[in-house]
C-alpha cells in the first residue's frame, strides 16, 4: 500500500500515466530487493536532475529507515533534499504514510515546530512564565511562548523549513512541549521591562528594532546588542522607542518644555526622571497640576516620553486594582491624565504601586489558580484641582504646579513635538550623564535625615552635583513636603481639627470616642455631619491613624496604647514634638563632577554655574515652614474655632540656581525667557514667598 501511494506520488509530478513509464523513468532507483539500497548521497543527485527522484519507493524506504533510526541525519537529508527542489512537507507526507503513522500530518507538524522551537533559548521566570530567546536576523530576542511575537517567530520558521502553514492544533501542542521544555530543563531568570540592573551597572532597553541595549556604569555609557547584554528584556504592546542618546547635550533643553513656576520645581521634576532610571523603587508619585491651559499633558508626554515612550503615553484613571496592576504589567511609566479625585481603594493602590507590591486574582477560566501581579513603578497624575488628599500617597509625592500659557504665546501641537523630537536625543544623553554620575558617587551619600522616600532621596542626591550644585536636590524637597503637608492636611478634616485641639488645648490624652466628642465642636456642624467625617470612635481610630504621619511632620506626636489599669482601655494621645520640622540634611561629601561638566573652581571668578554674576558658591539652608494662619474649619466664627499663630524662623533663602541658568535664551511654553522666579526672603502674611502653589 505504502509502495502504491508513492509510485501514485511520483507519477502525479511527473505526468506519468502507466506504471511501467516511472521505471523507466528511474531505472537506477527501482532497485530490486536483491538490489542494494541507494544511498542519501544518491537520492539527492537524483533529485536536483528531478525532485520526483525522491519518491520512488526505494528512496521512501530509505529515508523512512533514516527517519525512525537516525533523527539527526534524516534533517540534514532533508535539508539537503529541500535546497535540491524537492518539495519536503509532500516527502513528509509519503514517507509518514510508507511508515504506517496514525494521524501522521498532525504529528509531524509538531514534531517539526518542536524541533524548530528547541533551537532558541528556552527559560522561565520566578512566575512560571516561559520564554524563549531566539536569533532573528542579525540580533536578539526575547519573547514569552505564549505571545503573538514567539508564534509568529515559529510559524515563520516553519515556512522556511517546509513551504507549508501548520494548523493551529500542531502549533498549541508544539508550544505544550516547548513550556515543559522551557519550565523543566530550562533555568530560572529575571526577565525586565525597559529598566534593568543594580547599584553598579544599568541597561535600559531602547525599544528599537535591533534590540539594542544602553549600558550604564560609573565609568560612562555606551550602546551595545542586545547578544552582550547579560540580562533578559520582554517588549509589550505599544511599547515605543527611546531615541539614540547624543553626548554633549544640557538638562537646560528640557526647561522650555515645561511650564513650572521655579527653578526649584524643575530640580525636583529632573530628580523624578533620574529615579525612573533606577532599576528597582520605590519610585516618587510626580502629581503636576495647574488650571487650564497649563500644558499638564504636554508636560506629562515630554517626560514620559524620556524614559518610557508609549503608544498611548497618558490614560483614564483605572477603575479597579486589577486595570492598574496590568497597565504596570505592560509598561515601566504609568501615567494618568485628568485625575479629579482619588478614590480611597486608588489611593491605596498607587501607593503600593510606587513602593512595591502586588494583586492577586482568580485566573480566567479555573477556579484554583491565581493570576498574579506584581510590579513598583513610576508613577505621573495630571489634574487641575488637589486631587491628592490622603497623607500616605502625599508624602510619595512630589507636587509641581505648572503655569498658564499666555494666549498669545501659544504653539501648535505638531510644532512641540517636532521641537522636542529634536532635543530628546541631546536631553536622554544628559540625563544618562547624571545617571552615569549617581552611580559613581552613590557608595559616597549620607544624609542625617531620611524623609519618607529615602531610596530616592539618596539616588537624586547622588546624582545632583552633575547638573547642579550639592544641597540642591534636598532644600527644594523639603520645601515642597512641607507646602504638600500644610496643603493635605488642610484638605483632612480629622487632621485639621486635631492640630486645631492641640493648639489650643495642648497635649491630649483620652479614648477614640472622647476624643470623636473633643472634635466635634471644634470641626464645626457642618463637617461633623458630612459623611466623609467618622461617625464612630473605630473608625476615628481609623482615620487618626493614617493621619499620624502628616500630624508628625506638622509637629504633632500621635500615640495609642492600653491603660495599665484593670480596664486595659485603649487610649490616644496627641502630643507637640519639641520641635517641629528640620533642616534640610547635607550630603556628607561633595563628590567630583564627570568629565565633561564644569567644576566650580574651574568657572572664572565672579560668575555662577548659570553663567550669571555670584560672589560665592550658592548655599541652601531652610527649616521647614511654619504658617500664619486663621482658620476656620466648617465657615463659623472664629469664636467658635481656635485661632493659631505660629511664629515663622526666617532665614537668609539663596538660590544656587538663580537667574538664566535654566534655558536661557530658549524661550519657554509661555512665552517668556528661559529665567524663573527666584526665591526670596519676604513673605506675605499667612504663607512662605516660596511656597508652590498646591
Amino acid at each position: 500500500m505504502a509502495e502504491d501511494r508513492a509510485r501514485a506520488e511520483m507519477r502525479r509530478l511527473h505526468g506519468l500515466t502507466d506504471p511501467a513509464e516511472s521505471i523507466e523513468a528511474f531505472p537506477e532507483l527501482d532497485a530490486e530487493p536483491d538490489e542494494p539500497a541507494p544511498t542519501i548521497d544518491e537520492i539527492v543527485a537524483a533529485a536536483a536532475d528531478d525532485p520526483g527522484a525522491a519518491f520512488t519507493p526505494a528512496a521512501i524506504e530509505v529515508l523512512a529507515a533514516l527517519r525512525r533510526d537516525d533523527r539527526a541525519a534524516f534533517e540534514t537529508a532533508r535539508a539537503r533534499l529541500k535546497q535540491a527542489g524537492v518539495r519536503v512537507t509532500a516527502l513528509d507526507h509519503a514517507i509518514a504514510a510508507a511508515a504506517g503513522d496514525e494521524g501522521s500530518q498532525r504529528a509531524t507538524q509538531a514534531d517539526i515546530l518542536v524541533r524548530l522551537g528547541s533551537e532558541a533559548d528556552l527559560f522561565h521566570d520566578s512566575n512560571h512564565v516561559c520564554y524563549a530567546d531566539m536569533e532573528i536576523a542579525d540580533h536578539r530576542e526575547t519573547w514569552p511562548l505564549r505571545s503573538k511575537g514567539f508564534r509568529r517567530w515559529l510559524t515563520r520558521r516553519y515556512f522556511e523549513e517546509t513551504d507549508g502553514a501548520p494548523n493551529s492544533e500542531a502549533v498549541q501542542s508544539a508550544l505544550g512541549v516547548l513550556e515543559a521544555k522551557a519550565h523543566f530543563a530550562g533555568e530560572a531568570r529575571a526577565v525586565h521591562l525597559r529598566v534593568a540592573g543594580d547599584d553598579r551597572r544599568i541597561w535600559i532597553d531602547l525599544g528599537s528594532p535591533d534590540w539594542r541595549v544602553v549600558e550604564v556604569t560609573p565609568a560612562g555609557w555606551h550602546i551595545i546588542p542586545y547578544s552582550e547584554c547579560p540580562v533578559r528584556f520582554r517588549r509589550a504592546a505599544g511599547m515605543l522607542a527611546l531615541p539614540d542618546p547624543q553626548r554633549g547635550g544640557s538638562i537646560d533643553e528640557l526647561r522650555r518644555f515645561l511650564n513650572v513656576a521655579s527653578d526649584e520645581d524643575f530640580v525636583l521634576v529632573v530628580s523624578c526622571l533620574l529615579a525612573a532610571f533606577r532599576p528597582r523603587g520605590p519610585y516618587p508619585v510626580l502629581a503636576l497640576a495647574g488650571e487650564h491651559g497649563s500644558a499638564k499633558s504636554s508636560a506629562a508626554r515630554a517626560l514620559r516620553s524620556l524614559v518610557d515612550p508609549n503608544a498611548t503615553p497618558l490614560r483614564a484613571p483605572p477603575r479597579e486594582d486589577r486595570d492598574l496592576f496590568i497597565a504596570a504589567t505592560n509598561a515601566h511609566v504609568v501615567a494618568f491624565d485628568n485625575v479629579s479625585g482619588l478614590q480611597s481603594w486608588l489611593s491605596d493602590t498607587l501607593c503600593r504601586l510606587a513602593t512595591g507590591g502586588g494583586f492577586a486574582t482568580r485566573q480566567l477560566y479555573s477556579d484554583a489558580d491565581e493570576a498574579l501581579f506584581d510590579a513598583c513603578r513610576p508613577i505621573i497624575l495630571t489634574g487641575i484641582e488637589d486631587y491628592i488628599g490622603r497623607a500616605d500617597l502625599a508624602d510619595r509625592s512630589v507636587f509641581i504646579t505648572l503655569e498658564p500659557i499666555q494666549e498669545a504665546a501659544r504653539r501648535p501641537e505638531a510644532e512641540l513635538d517636532a521641537a522636542l523630537n529634536a532635543a530628546r536625543p541631546r536631553i536622554l544623553g544628559a540625563l544618562l550623564d547624571a545617571v552615569a554620575h549617581g552611580l559613581a558617587h552613590l557608595p559616597d551619600v549620607g544624609l542625617s535625615r531620611l524623609p519618607r522616600m529615602a531610596d530616592f532621596a539618596i539616588w537624586a542626591t547622588a546624582c545632583e552635583t552633575a547638573l547642579w550644585p550639592a544641597g540642591t536636590f534636598m532644600a527644594a524637597y523639603d520645601r515642597n513636603r512641607a507646602a504638600a503637608t500644610e496643603t493635605t492636611i488642610e484638605g483632612d478634616a480629622v487632621a485639621a481639627a486635631v492640630r486645631s485641639l492641640v493648639d489650643e488645648r495642648g497635649n491630649w490624652k483620652g479614648t477614640a470616642a472622647e476624643l470623636l466628642e473633643a472634635l466635634a465642636p471644634i470641626a464645626g456642624e457642618r463637617v461633623v455631619a458630612a459623611k466623609t467625617w467618622p461617625a464612630t470612635p473605630r473608625a476615628m481610630a481609623g482615620r487618626l491613624r493614617r493621619a499620624a504621619p502628616l500630624l508628625r511632620s506638622a509637629g504633632i506626636d500621635v500615640g495609642f496604647e492600653r491603660a495599665a489599669n484593670l480596664s486595659r482601655a485603649r487610649t490616644i494621645s496627641l502630643q507637640r514634638l519639641e520641635k517641629a520640622g528640620a533642616l534640610p540634611s547635607k550630603p556628607s561629601n561633595r563628590p567630583a563632577r564627570l568629565k565633561n561638566i564644569r567644576d566650580i573652581n574651574s568657572i572664572p571668578a565672579g560668575r555662577s554655574m548659570d553663567g550669571v554674576a555670584a560672589n560665592a558658591t550658592p548655599t541652601v539652608q531652610s527649616p521647614a515652614p511654619t504658617v500664619q494662619r486663621d482658620r476656620r474649619l466648617d465657615g463659623s466664627s472664629p469664636d467658635d474655632q481656635a485661632t493659631v499663630h505660629s511664629t515663622v524662623h526666617q532665614t537668609n533663602h539663596t538660590n544656587p540656581l538663580n537667574g538664566n541658568g535654566f534655558g536661557a535664551g530658549l524661550g519657554r511654553l509661555d512665552g517668556l525667557d528661559g529665567s524663573a522666579p527666584t526665591l526670596s526672603s519676604a513673605r506675605a502674611e499667612g504663607a512662605p514667598a516660596w511656597r508652590a502653589k498646591l
